[in-house]
């Protein structure tokens, strides 16, 4: 196959790969965010400490993270059909896509989370701030670099399961490394498959690392700096509360 035909067959697998994993990532974020600062205020001595709940949700977390992305992808035909009409296609691929990255990703939004000084979050309280005040101007801000960094962790991992769902007519670059590169000895399109797939995830990689250092330096994450900025917002935390 020469360099013409591989060309734009390529480009749209390259479109389709980041279609499906964008909307994806947008879906794991936006469900797996909450789910995961929900994680750790339910736990104990959490602000919303519910014992119960949180081995519920947890148990639930565990068993969606466990299950193998090809089983999950079977598994959930008859869901993806009934949302998007097909079980193949792009469409159709960011629905596995999406709930396999959500308790990935509310997994690592918990650890995260858990890192922030438990001593600002007493000094949000003694202001007078609710567990909402904690959590917009606590949780999430003093977390935001290690939540970049979970999310590049995430994008990385939909791309390898976008590759994998490929094999079963999602299309993108693993299903032209498949149709092409293995089915018809295209071994050049194969590796060339592969090389793409490898500048991508470098490029997502240092691009979540710059961004996560970047914040870390204006002052994200745990230290002397968020406590003074804590202390100067005083006054308006006394109103949110």
């Amino acid at each position: 196959m020469t360099w013409s035909e591989m060309q734009p067959l390529l480009e749209q697998a390259c479109w389709d790969t980041l279609y499906m994993v964008g909307w994806s990532t947008l879906i794991a974020v936006v469900g797996g965010l909450p789910l995961g600062i929900l994680l750790v205020l339910t736990d104990r001595g959490g602000l919303l400490q519910n014992v119960l709940a949180n081995k519920v949700i947890g148990q639930v977390v565990n068993i969606a993270r466990s299950m193998p992305f090809i089983i999950l992808m079977v598994a959930l035909m008859s869901f993806t059909r009934a949302i998007t009409g097909t079980t193949i296609g792009r469409e159709a691929a960011i629905v596995p896509l999406a709930i396999g990255a959500i308790p990935f990703f509310a997994r690592l939004v918990e650890t995260a989370v858990r890192e922030v000084d438990h001593g600002l979050v007493e000094a949000v309280q003694a202001m007078g701030g609710n567990t909402w005040t904690v959590v917009r101007r606590v949780l999430v801000p003093e977390s935001l670099p290690s939540l970049i960094s979970s999310a590049t962790t995430t994008v990385v991992a939909l791309i390898g399961y976008s590759a994998m769902a490929g094999t079963v007519g999602a299309g993108g670059l693993g299903d032209i490394a498949i149709r092409y590169g293995f089915q018809r000895f295209e071994n050049g399109l194969m590796w060339i498959t592969v090389a793409i797939l490898a500048v991508v995830i470098s490029v997502i990689q240092f691009a979540g690392d710059y961004a996560a250092r970047r914040l870390h330096r204006r002052g994200g994450g745990s230290g002397a700096e968020p406590r003074l900025r804590l202390l100067k917002a005083k006054p308006k935390l006394g109103k949110a509360a």
